[in-house]
């Protein structure tokens, strides 16, 4: 298994990529905002992308966004293809494209916004914390891409506050301990999901 950046000899990978993201995203019955073979290329050709090869077969990926004049760094579309998966590729995969974000921009803020636990976890052990919506960007291109996202009419009417998604950032410059972090409590993640799903789902159902 090769985990690479990618670049313009991955292009015939993008419809497959867009395809297992909205494929990913109907198994798991959650929001996700859709992407374009032509914006995933884009990516791949200025190398803000990781992406994993079986030999020549798609295994994964992840990609990199820009935003607010590189003062933050958002991680997204981390996707495992089906074959490939419970097999720990996605933290490979996500620790990679960490670490490339690093290294391309070291003083942005590395945040991203997800309903999925497993990418919470993640998110945690590599040093993100869980944040409210206004200490991300406020660019509205970033906002803009959750309009094809099913839950879109949730963060219109809060006023793009709050979602089903929960934001989590990595500050640089924050002062910590240099310790091995300790394991996310599984269980906070859930009630955390479950309290976002009860608050805003039954307030849609009204």
């Amino acid at each position: 298994m090769k985990i690479v950046i990618a670049n313009e000899t991955h292009f015939k990978y993008a419809q497959i990529i867009c395809d297992t993201i909205a494929e990913s995203a109907k198994v798991r019955g959650t929001g996700i905002a859709k992407r374009t073979p032509e914006y995933i290329q884009k990516r791949l050709q200025n190398g803000n992308a990781i992406i994993a090869l079986d030999g020549d077969t798609f295994a994964g990926f992840c990609y990199i966004e820009v935003w607010g004049h590189e003062k933050f760094v958002a991680n997204s579309g981390l996707i495992v293809h089906p074959d490939y998966r419970n097999q720990g590729l996605a933290k490979r995969i996500k620790k990679r494209v960490f670490e490339l974000s690093r290294e391309k921009f070291p003083n942005a803020k590395i945040f991203g916004i997800t309903t999925g636990l497993a990418v919470m976890k993640m998110n945690y052990e590599l040093g993100y914390k869980p944040v409210t919506f206004s200490e991300l960007t406020d660019d509205p291109e970033f906002w803009k891409g959750c309009q094809t996202c099913k839950n879109f009419d949730i963060l219109t009417r809060t006023e793009r506050k709050m979602c089903l998604c929960t934001g989590m950032l990595y500050d640089p410059n924050a002062k910590s301990k240099i310790e091995e972090r300790k394991k996310p409590n599984s269980k906070s993640f859930e009630r955390l999901k479950s309290i976002k799903e009860s608050l805003f789902l039954k307030k849609k159902s009204k």
